[in-house]
């Protein structure tokens, strides 16, 4: 086999990864030497992905733009099974109900995202643009909601459906929710910390780190003749094949009773792998947690820290790749719906979490707000990033409420899925699916909020610690 450069197979995928990287470093090296970049609180991957999409637009370096979406696409399954794998702790056991409602908090805004995109695309249609692809609104609340990986996906698939430019659109707008998310998410920690000074309380509170963060008592010990992170890849990327296996399979499935359905559901489902891949991964933790409770397993395999930082990896390259992967080019023409789209969403999901996470999440309304904020606007990397500034630990439920609710939002996400699908054939009537569905989802999240809805949580909260007394 040919090894050299003249074999472009062997060495793309390398010489791509390798300028990510050298790309990473530098940006890291401006957010800690460059005061004005520091306090931007904007994440080194951001700023990583700008500074490499504007290289690449001054035609100073040339990228695999084709190498650049696979790793968008790769990143976002292999992120989300690091995630799932992770081992709840015990208080996030505990929170089910909160979970269940940000679940639907997180399709509420996925459907008004596309309310938002749709109305505005059916607004452009019907007066300067008769001939505009009026579904792509929907890559509003993939590219704010779901971030490059899906605005990617989804934004080829409407491509070949007829939407010129609707790859790049895509990723334009999960970059544009980046920067709303950071821009608005550092001015909403700046308003926090001006409040919490006025009233005498700390901005945020800091405990120390224990070793415990790192490493459970029950896992593997470290003389093991693997590596501890070995063991950690080998899971994510076992749970990975076996999504690979059971997309194959299901599509296989679908089409011996339609294979028109099949193929026209392939690539939306295929988009979609990560989805599959949480499902999985929830299986496998639950079926690792089975073989221990049976004494058939002695050691805990799965290393939360570990895991976190695979996860966050994934997402930093997702990030970089997917804005480095825009072709502004193909924006020409669609710069008035890319910025109509950006400033209205962008605003009317500010207002729309602001309401619910001062209804719903009363007690940590701030750090609900800005994990929610920044999840379904940018990436649930994001969402954490800014939870960090004010509740580093993590001792609010705000994180765990995000984990819990992401798997209550694959069921609830069903409806999603098919107004994506369905939306090129029937605008209009999937669109006001997105509108029934809001409505219905509205209802869930503030069912049983109120006076009366909180005395009836703090009477099963005594009759709980009450129960505990007397165990004890």
């Amino acid at each position: 086999m040919d090894y050299s450069a003249a074999n472009t197979t062997v060495w793309s995928a390398v010489i791509t990864f390798g300028i990510i990287g050298t790309v990473v470093l530098l940006s890291n090296i401006l957010r800690l030497k460059i005061s004005i970049v520091k306090k931007s609180l904007f994440p080194t991957a951001v700023i990583a992905g700008f500074l490499l999409l504007a290289v690449k637009e001054l035609g100073w370096i040339d990228l695999d733009i084709n190498m650049l979406s696979i790793i968008t696409f790769h990143s976002v399954a292999i992120g989300f099974i690091a995630i799932t794998l992770r081992l709840p702790k015990e208080s996030a056991r505990t929170g089910a109900l909160l979970g269940f409602k940000t679940g639907a908090t997180a399709l509420a805004t996925y459907m008004i995202q596309i309310i938002v995109g749709m109305g505005i695309a059916f607004i452009l249609a019907a007066t300067v643009r008769p001939d505009f692809f009026t579904p792509s609104g929907i890559l509003l609340a993939l590219g704010f909601g779901q971030g490059p990986g899906q605005a990617n996906n989804i934004g080829a698939s409407y491509e070949a459906l007829g939407f010129a430019g609707g790859q790049s659109f895509g990723l334009a707008l999960a970059a544009m929710g980046y920067v709303i998310a950071f821009v608005v998410g550092v001015l909403r920690l700046h308003a926090i910390k001006r409040k919490r000074a006025d009233e005498g309380k700390p901005f945020r509170d800091e405990e120390p780190v224990g070793v415990d963060f790192f490493q459970d008592d029950e896992e593997a010990p470290v003389s093991e003749s693997i590596d501890r992170l070995s063991i950690q890849v080998a899971l994510v990327m076992f749970v990975y094949l076996l999504s690979y296996l059971f997309i194959k399979a299901l599509l296989w499935g679908i089409g011996l009773i339609s294979p028109g359905g099949a193929a026209s559901l392939s690539g939306t489902i295929w988009g979609f792998n990560f989805i599959a891949g949480v499902l999985l991964a929830a299986l496998v933790r639950i079926f690792i947690r089975w073989l221990r409770n049976k004494g058939l397993m002695r050691h805990q395999y799965q290393n939360n820290y570990l895991l976190s930082r695979i996860s966050g990896c994934a997402f930093d390259f997702m990030i970089v790749a997917g804005i480095a992967a825009i072709d502004l080019r193909d924006l020409s023409g669609l710069w008035m719906p890319f910025l109509l789209m950006s400033a209205v969403g962008g605003l009317v999901t500010y207002f729309f979490l602001d309401h619910i996470c001062k209804h719903v999440y009363k007690e940590y309304s701030e750090e609900a707000f800005l994990t929610m904020f920044g999840t379904w606007t940018g990436t649930i990397s994001s969402g954490m990033i800014l939870l960090r500034e004010i509740d580093p630990e993590f001792q609010t439920p705000a994180a765990n409420n995000i984990i819990i609710g992401s798997s209550y939002g694959i069921v609830l996400g069903i409806p999603l899925l098919l107004i994506i699908s369905g939306a090129p054939g029937n605008p209009l009537m999937w669109y006001l699916v997105a509108v029934g569905y809001f409505a219905v989802l509205t209802v869930i999240i503030f069912l049983g909020v109120g006076p009366k809805g909180d005395a009836r949580r703090a009477a099963r909260a005594e009759k709980r610690e009450a129960k505990r007394a007397t165990r004890g």
